[in-house]
């Protein structure tokens, strides 16, 4: 661009009103684009930061941070820096600085997939508990002991009446890439058959206020179903489920970016008849939801989670650029390779078999134009 088309480009914002511009500029949907807005000129640069550019786009594409209520910076070269002292214009460029990073951030994070549930909550119904409990489907209990352990629904006599089990989520920035459920094969009983439902649906969420649902959860997991407990803002589409009791990954159309919160799988249509008694049940092994974590580079603190209401988000800015640029993991959890190993062990050579013809998963992630990493990295030419 020579001098005077950026003179031009310059006395076009100028000739507007505000509201005008900020209207126009807010049909932006790329942070790399308000990047190279700041380089035009410094009356652009200031145009995009005083009037948080940066931030709104943030936060229309990712509405969870729109309860952010404080920024910490914690650098290794500052002492856990807050907006307590800074003035209006100090604000102003963190913000700038702080939003296009973490947006860019969750665009072109680089890094392994990680299991991200932390515990089960609840399940609609269960057949036997402690043994059957939606507990035993979650992080390595029973998968990697050599114990047979698996959730079990009631018996019903209609095949339709659904199942939810539901799952907190780790702490932490999350952009949840897949779902993955095993049925249970019920290796004990003749003709080995397997509990799986027709197809499956997720749903992520948080905690209701306290004014809503009473009391708190109270210890995990809970005995009864707690699915009026949770206000759920996002559902995915519904996915066949195969009548296998190997892993079965359910890749989301899109990644979906969550701040920490929980996960409902619920299990549509019965398939198998238990020949004891004549009734449809549905069994789970195990379930696992695939994320890369924002962290070091960004973190969160949920002040009340009764509601998801004021984010404390803490940054380290030396952590970025190494986090964009890590190289990612393209065998999805080498654990899961291991786990099924384990799981041949605790039942048959069959499923040892089965488990070997599974091959790597590569992982899933946001498009994205690789060519502005070098634009951005971290620095954002501020």
């Amino acid at each position: 661009m020579d001098h005077q088309s950026a003179v031009n480009g310059i006395n076009f914002l100028q000739c507007l009103e505000l509201d005008v511009s900020v209207y126009i500029m807010s049909f932006i949907d790329d942070p790399s684009v308000l990047v190279r807005a700041c380089a035009v000129s410094h009356f652009w640069r200031e145009f995009v930061i005083t009037n948080g550019l940066a931030k709104q786009l943030c936060v229309k594409t990712f509405p969870q941070f729109a309860n952010i209520v404080d920024i910490v910076d914690e650098s290794k070269t500052k002492k856990n820096s807050t907006t307590k002292n800074a003035s209006e214009r100090e604000i102003l460029e963190r913000d700038h600085k702080v939003y296009a990073s973490l947006h860019w951030a969750i665009l072109k994070a680089n890094v392994p997939t990680k299991d991200c549930l932390q515990k089960a909550v609840s399940a609609s119904s269960t057949d036997r508990l402690p043994d059957e409990s939606v507990e035993t489907t979650v992080g390595s209990r029973g998968r990697l002991t050599g114990w047979v352990s698996y959730w079990s629904s009631k018996g019903q006599s209609d095949p339709t009446v659904p199942e939810t089990l539901i799952y907190k989520m780790k702490p932490g920035i999350w952009v949840i890439t897949e779902i993955d459920i095993q049925p249970f094969e019920a290796f004990f009983q003749p003709d080995n058959p397997i509990y799986s439902s027709k197809s499956v649906r997720f749903r992520l969420g948080h905690l209701k206020p306290l004014s809503e649902i009473g009391s708190e959860l109270g210890d995990l997991p809970l005995d009864v179903a707690a699915d009026d407990k949770f206000k759920w803002t996002y559902t995915s589409p519904e996915f066949p489920m195969m009548q296998d009791s190997r892993l079965q990954q359910f890749v989301l159309p899109e990644p979906v970016l969550w701040v920490e919160g929980y996960l409902q799988v619920e299990l549509l249509g019965r398939v198998q008849r238990q020949e004891t008694d004549g009734l449809f049940y549905m069994c789970v092994n195990h379930v696992q939801a695939l994320g890369r974590l924002l962290y070091p580079a960004f973190d969160v603190e949920v002040i009340e989670p009764y509601g998801f209401k004021k984010l404390v988000l803490k940054h380290v800015p030396e952590d970025l650029a190494p986090f964009l640029e890590s190289t990612p993991n393209h065998d999805i959890l080498h654990l899961r390779h291991l786990q099924d190993v384990a799981i041949s062990h605790q039942l048959n050579w069959d499923v040892l078999v089965r488990g070997f013809e599974q091959g790597p998963n590569v992982n899933a992630f946001l498009d994205g134009d690789d060519d502005d990493l070098d634009e951005m990295n971290g620095r954002f030419g501020f």
